[in-house]
């Protein structure tokens, strides 16, 4: 296994994009959180790409932010400061950290590739931001979900504020927040949360399945779909039905909407 905190192997139309702190429940460090603003934005940039498949190491799938790492950073900053007189805090260095991975799930977000996570084991935090960023979330039944920020004093990242409340609704959103609450996979398939619960076993295959779907299918049109339903939250209705007529027509002219009109029609 590769000593990078995020792994990235792209073949085929297929980025498959694998969390790999597993030591530390995949917990994003500085260095994961550089690595994932440049694979985002990596992919987002690449023609090439019609697939994304997120998934992680070991037994959980992200525990959020490393504690311990930002609180050696922020100590950090603080003492440097002290040190040269400059007016910076370590909460400072935090937001610039948040700044950093939140460029990452905006390229993801906004990307026009369709993204399956594969999700194991724990999901707490901004780790739920990263999950949220998946178009399609495939969970294992040992799965688990909780937000925890109030825990430990501190308040949403990752998007968690604006993604989970998209994804349950605004009063379940309140309460993963506001309590202790955890779910169970099935809850969490319940809530709307997740897409399916497959067996702990068989994820990591069912998800394969549904990227290679993405990829023997008509890939343009599903990320024009992708971004016509992400964008719905954000804008008019009458603006969503201006861009689907626009988008449609586009996508009649397109060689991979042509030869596969031909075939229904001639059923």
């Amino acid at each position: 296994m590769s000593n990078d905190a995020i792994l990235l192997d792209l073949a085929d139309g297929l980025a498959r994009v694998t969390l790999n702190r597993p030591d530390r429940l995949n917990a994003v460090d500085p260095a994961a959180i550089a690595r994932w603003r440049e694979i985002g934005e990596l992919v987002a940039s690449r023609d090439d790409v019609r697939a994304v498949l997120l998934d992680a190491s070991g037994r959980a799938f992200c525990a959020g932010g490393d504690l311990r790492a930002m609180s050696e950073l922020a100590a950090a900053t603080a003492a440097d400061a002290d040190a040269t007189g400059r007016a910076v805090t370590g909460g400072a260095a935090i937001t610039a950290l948040a700044d950093e991975i939140h460029a990452g799930h905006r390229a993801f977000r906004d990307s026009g590739v369709p993204i399956v996570a594969a999700v194991q084991g724990i999901v707490a935090g901004g780790g739920l931001g990263f999950m949220l960023v998946a178009d399609v979330i495939v969970a294992s039944e040992a799965a688990a979900f909780q937000s925890g920020y109030a825990d430990v004093g501190l308040t949403p990242d990752c998007g968690v504020s604006w993604l989970l409340p998209e994804a349950v609704g605004q009063r379940r959103a309140l309460e993963l927040t506001l309590t202790s609450r955890r779910l169970s996979a099935a809850e969490a398939l319940d809530w709307g949360l997740v897409t399916e619960v497959v067996a702990p076993d068989a994820v990591a295959d069912r998800a394969l399945e549904i990227a290679n779907g993405w990829l023997a299918g008509a890939s343009g049109a599903f990320g024009q779909a992708k971004r016509l339903v992400r964008a719905a939250a954000e804008r008019s209705f009458a603006d969503a039905l201006d861009d689907e007529a626009r988008t449609i027509g586009e996508a009649f002219d397109t060689p991979e909407a042509q030869a596969r009109i031909a075939a229904f029609t001639r059923r």
